[in-house]
């Protein structure tokens, strides 16, 4: 098992959604591929997406729903199989 962390490229707020309405981008235990979204970083009203990096299965999300983050900062890990 290779964990994989995925972090954030810039200062914000955390968002595992689209909106308040949809459902979240991804799921612990979800397959996802590298470029597949994880997240949304939010700075200014200026929403920035956050690729999962690799291709691998999520394994846990390491800060909640509008958290504030750094850049940086391991926001989710993602197992590449390895």
């Amino acid at each position: 098992m290779t964990r994989h962390e995925v972090v954030s490229p810039i200062p914000g707020t955390f968002f595992r959604r689209p909106d308040p309405n949809s459902e979240p981008f991804v799921s612990e235990g979800q397959a996802v591929g590298a470029s597949d979204t994880v997240c949304l970083i939010e700075v200014m009203k200026n929403f920035h997406t956050v690729a999962a990096g690799v291709d691998g299965t999520v394994v846990e999300f390491l800060v909640e729903d509008e958290d504030v983050v750094g850049p940086g900062q391991a926001v989710a890990v993602v197992d590449d199989g390895g």
